[in-house]
């Protein structure tokens, strides 16, 4: 399984904090659907991460699935989960 660091997002409207991510990425080689990361997390065939700017400290990207909406990925950060996803810049499109 490989590990993957995750250095940009894409919103459909960047400055809304209400929007949901729908691509992850690392701005350089690869960028993959919400979905894409989804699958690939519960299938166990990559694991996701983001380094904290300040901290340099880990956060893991985990699937979270809501009773009646559809699923996201959020970090979780020493047990904790966190916002650090949406504290991303934009990917390059």
């Amino acid at each position: 399984m490989a590990d993957v660091e995750v250095t940009c997002i894409v919103k459909p409207h960047p400055t809304s904090s209400h929007e949901h991510i729908t691509h992850l990425g690392n701005g350089r080689s690869w960028m993959w659907t919400r979905e894409q990361v989804i699958d690939s997390i519960e299938r166990n065939t990559n694991s996701f991460f983001v380094r904290d700017s300040r901290s340099n400290r880990r956060a893991d990207v985990r699937v979270v699935r809501p009773a009646g909406r559809a699923p996201y990925v959020q970090t979780v950060a020493d047990g904790v989960y966190t916002d650090n996803l949406l504290a991303l810049n934009q990917c390059p499109i």
